[in-house]
This record gives C-alpha cells, structure tokens and sequence, in this order.
C-alpha cells in the first residue's frame, strides 16, 4: 500500500472537519470583551458576539429582553456545552419585537450580536447583579442538540473489547487474523425412547 493513500484520507478528513463555519448572520469581526469587563461599563459602543444559554426572555411593550447565562463560543459560535460549569457570568440581549418565551425557553442556546449600552441592574436572589447590556442585532437561536445514543444494557460492540474484539484477534481470533479459529462441537443429546406400545 502506498504511503500517500493515508496521507490523502487524512488530509481529506481535515478539509472536512475545517468545514464546520459560523452561521451567515452571526459572521463578522467583534471585539473580545468578557462579561466581567463591560460589567465594569469601560466598553460601551463596542461590537460584541457573545451567547450562552437562556434564563429567561422578558417581552417588552416594544422589544424582548433575553437574559443569558454567557458561555464561551465554539468555531461555529455556537455556545459550548456548559455541564463542565464553564460559564463567563450573565449579559442581557435586547432586540425590537416579540420573541416568544415559549419558544426562546430557558436553557436554549442563543447567540447574539450586537452593541454594548451599559449595564442593567436586576436582582438574583437577594443580590444585586449588573448585565451587561446589549442591543443586538441578530439573535440567533440554535436548534436543540440530539441526545447522544447510549448502548442499550447488555449491547456488545464486536469491534471492540478483549483484544479488540473478534475481528482482531485476541482470545477469539478471526481466522485471517489472530490465528487458527476454534470451533467446539458438542454432541447432540439423544432424544428420550418412545413410550412402550401396550
């Protein structure tokens, strides 16, 4: 076989996974602001693209609000999965009209784009916290991720295991690789005699 067969699939496996772009109306260039900094209002007027998972979504008489716990954002800027509790604390997303909280319900992931214009002041709990405010632009709602499959209780996978499996040699050899196969042959047990005629 040649060398630069695998080379190929390998390059190829890459060009593939490169392919994973940010969606149309989320592309552009932002600036990198973390929470805790526009928190401290330094950087209003700033072009930001933050997400993370809804709180909640507030609709207003003229626009709805989104208050998202943040979340760094992947090579789509798609929000990273948060059960590691990685988090970059709270911003609050706002945008004319109605978006509707059955729809945009809490722990949706959402990214957003847009401006920052200070800070809101909203309690959690008894604490007064400060959300960085901003007047997006594009709220995007990503669609819900599938669960992962789990194997059923009792499913084997027969490529992998004690030695790989029983395609790979190992206790239970393939007979092209591995070594010769095994079969035992147990005899068959005699069925019982027919009851006596009378």
């Amino acid at each position: 076989m040649s060398l630069y067969r695998p080379l190929t699939l390998a390059a190829a496996i890459a060009v593939l996974g490169g392919c994973a772009t940010i969606p149309q109306p989320l592309q552009g260039n932002y600036a990198t602001v973390s929470t805790a900094s526009a928190q401290q209002g330094g950087a209003s007027g700033t072009a930001v693209r933050w997400g993370g998972e809804i709180i909640t979504t507030e609709p207003g008489p003229q626009q709805t609000c989104f208050f998202v716990l943040s979340r760094p954002l992947d090579s789509q800027a798609r929000p990273r999965l948060g059960n590691s509790g990685e988090n970059d604390g709270r911003f609050v997303a706002c945008r004319d009209g109605f978006y509707d909280p059955e729809v945009f319900t809490r722990g949706r992931e959402l990214t957003v784009t847009g401006t920052l214009h200070g800070t809101v002041t909203k309690k959690v709990g008894e604490y007064d916290y400060a959300y960085p405010r901003i007047e997006a632009n594009v709220v995007y709602l990503w669609p819900k991720r599938q669960p992962r499959m789990a194997y059923p209780p009792g499913y084997y996978d027969p490529f992998w295991g004690p030695g790989f499996g029983p395609y790979w040699g190992g206790p239970w050899g393939y007979p092209y690789w591995g070594g010769p196969r095994v079969i035992v042959v147990r005899p068959r047990t005699p069925p019982p005699p027919p009851p006596p005629k009378k």
